[in-house]
Formats: structure tokens, C-alpha cells, sequence
């Protein structure tokens, strides 16, 4: 996953970057007009599923060790994450979700606290186990769309315009692909702990079917035993982990979807606006996290809706891929800044894989 995450996000911020515009923005004035709106809508409706998943699993987190309903949970989350990603200015919003990365070392930490078979963990990161069976091929997919996913290909692309804009110059290309690959690198080395713990404590353990990220938490704290009250400790750096995750996830999946629309309809755009002049943009962005809370109002598995919004996710993808690979290699657009050999062997290998790995996933199931 690592070097196809790391292509496209590396191609999306060359986009913003050099062209000074978001991914909508740039696929309009390109491409025909209905292919965007109806790209923003597939759009639309995976992010309100994952920031609908993502909200119900920070709100049970969050229960087992705040003494509240987890409805009421809900929509405090949803409130204050709108609350600061409006008032806020790009400059300090950034500033709150970098620091909210560090949370993510709970993962590693949890891992360690577990007596880890690293050798066998070490095997099986270089030597896949794969099934030829159409459940295999789903969640494979699942876990390609949560992580090459269109709403980060439209955030990476508009974040590099909000940097460009707030310095009132370009970042050197060095730069963003420094920046892109330290944070592409570090997203998956989380990603590999997290299927750590979830592979050698959960299912080793029996437990294969979760409904909440906070019933894997608490699954874990009878599992550990490594020293007196491990079995808490791994239990609440977990629920911390989740609830850390969702106040990255949620803002970036509404603010995505704020972006792309307002793009696509030629609305004034950006995390600096106030909110009168933004009134649209930020009117997109609290429609979304609203839509995404009401979903936890119907008794659905949030790990399945999540699952589900994943395979979205990757099924939308694949087009964008094929247009981000067209924007990135067309030098009357990007100029020097165009795409080379490696990026675009790197992003054809990508299409193809997500292309074949949502067909594994359909084809069964329509068939």
C-alpha cells in the first residue's frame, strides 16, 4: 500500500500546488461538468457513512470511560469538532491536527504492551495469506478504499492551495514530497500496528466479529496480561486511539466534501474564510457532519457500515485515479512540475490493483 499511497497523495499535492487550485476546481475546467457532480456525489455519500461510522465509534470509545449516554457523546463530538474547524484559521487548525497525530501512537503502544510473536508478525508482513474467495477480496478492498481514498486525493489537493495562499507563495516541490512522504509512511506504520493488535490479540483470541471499535477496546483488557492492570491500560490507549482518529477523520472527511462541492459550484472556499463570507463552504461541511451523526440514530454495525464505506471508497477511486494520472502527466497543465517515469509506473500500478481489487469484491456479489 505504502508506495501507491504515497504516488497519489504525492501527485494530488503537485496538482494543488502548482495549478494553485483543489481537485474539483482543476477536473472542471478539463473535464465535462456532469462527470465532476456525479464523481462529488459518490463522494458525498461515502464520506457521510464514514463520518457517520467514525462518530458512533469515538462515542462508545468515549463511554467506557465518560459516564454519558453515547447519544449525547455523539453529538457533543459532532459539536465541538464543527465548532473548531469554523472558528478556527487554517494556520491554527493545522497546527491542532498535527498535534493530534502524536495521539496515534496509542497504537504502538498497545502492540508492546502485548507478548507479540515478532518473528511470525515479520513473516507475514512480507508473506501474505491470501484467499481466493469474494469475502477475502471485500475486505482487501475495504482496507484499499480507507486508505487510497477520494476524499484525501480532494483534502491533499486543497490543503496545498490553503498553504500556498496563507505564505502568498509556493512551497518548493521538495517540500511537499518530503512532507508527503514522512506522513504517508507514518499513516501506514500505524495501519500495520492497529492490524497488529486486532490479528494477534483479538482474533488469536477468538474474537472475529466486532460491532464497535469500543467492544475491540474492551475485548482487549481481559487478553493482556503483560504486568498488573495491562489489560486497562491497553483498553483506554485504544478507546484513546479511536477517539484521536475520529478528530482527524471526521473534520477532513466533511472539510473534503465541503471542498469538492464548493469547487464544483464555483462557491468561495477555504478553512481561512470567515464564516459569513464561507457561509457556503462551512454550510457543506455541517451538513455533512449532521448527516453522518442522524446515521447513528438507525441500529446499524458501525464496523460494517465502515467496511462498507471503505469498498465505496475504492470503487469511487478508480476513475479519480485515471484522472489524477491524466492531470499529473499533462505538461500543459503541471509544466516542469509533470509527472516522470516513476511516478506515473507507480500510479498505473495503483489503478490497476485498486481496478482489480473492486472487481474481485462486486463480481461475486452481483453475479
Amino acid at each position: 500500500m505504502l508506495p501507491m499511497l504515497t504516488a497519489v497523495q504525492e501527485a494530488c499535492g503537485r496538482i494543488g500546488n502548482v495549478t494553485g487550485q483543489g481537485l474539483a476546481a482543476v477536473i472542471k475546467s478539463r473535464y465535462n461538468q456532469r462527470v465532476l457532480l456525479g464523481v462529488v456525489a459518490l463522494l458525498l455519500i461515502a464520506n457521510v457513512i464514514n463520518i457517520g461510522a467514525d462518530i458512533g465509534a469515538v462515542a462508545a470509545s468515549e463511554h467506557l470511560v465518560i459516564p454519558l449516554p453515547s447519544a449525547a457523546l455523539a453529538v457533543l463530538f459532532t459539536a465541538v469538532l464543527l465548532t473548531v474547524e469554523v472558528c478556527f484559521s487554517y494556520r491554527k487548525y493545522a497546527r491542532v491536527l498535527k498535534w493530534l497525530t502524536l495521539a496515534l501512537l496509542a497504537y504502538p503502544a498497545t502492540a508492546f504492551l502485548v507478548g507479540e510473536p515478532w518473528a511470525r508478525i515479520a513473516r507475514a508482513t512480507f508473506i501474505p495469506h491470501v484467499q481466493l474467495s469474494s469475502s477475502f477480496f471485500y475486505v482487501l478492498t475495504a482496507v484499499i478504499g480507507t486508505t487510497i481514498s477520494p476524499y484525501m486525493f480532494f483534502w491533499q489537493t486543497s490543503q496545498e492551495v490553503e498553504e500556498r495562499q496563507s505564505v502568498a507563495s509556493r512551497r518548493s516541490l521538495l517540500d511537499v514530497r518530503f512532507d508527503n512522504a514522512v506522513g504517508m509512511f507514518n499513516s501506514q506504520l500505524v495501519a500495520w500496528f492497529i492490524i497488529v493488535v486486532a490479528a494477534t490479540v483479538l482474533h488469536s483470541a477468538g474474537v472475529t466479529t466486532v460491532k464497535s471499535a469500543a467492544a475491540a477496546a474492551s475485548a482487549l483488557r481481559p487478553l493482556v496480561k503483560t504486568f498488573p492492570h495491562s489489560g486497562e491500560v491497553a483498553q483506554g490507549l485504544f478507546a484513546f486511539g479511536i477517539t484521536a482518529l475520529g478528530m482527524l477523520a471526521v473534520p477532513v472527511l466533511a472539510g473534503s466534501a465541503a471542498y469538492a462541492v464548493s469547487e464544483a459550484r464555483g462557491w468561495r472556499e477555504g478553512l481561512d474564510l470567515k464564516p459569513k463570507a464561507g457561509r457556503n463552504f462551512y454550510g457543506i461541511l455541517a451538513v455533512a457532519m449532521v448527516l453522518g451523526l442522524t446515521l447513528n440514530v438507525f441500529d446499524v454495525n458501525p464496523v460494517a457500515a465502515l467496511v462498507f464505506a471503505a469498498v465505496v471508497n475504492a470503487v469511487v477511486s478508480v476513475p479519480l485515479l485515471w484522472v489524477i494520472f491524466r492531470l499529473s502527466s499533462d505538461h500543459a497543465l503541471m509544466g516542469q512540475a509533470c509527472s516522470r517515469w516513476l511516478s506515473q509506473s507507480l500510479l498505473v500500478v495503483t489503478l490497476v490493483g485498486v481496478t482489480a481489487a473492486a472487481l474481485g469484491a462486486i463480481v461475486p456479489l452481483i453475479a
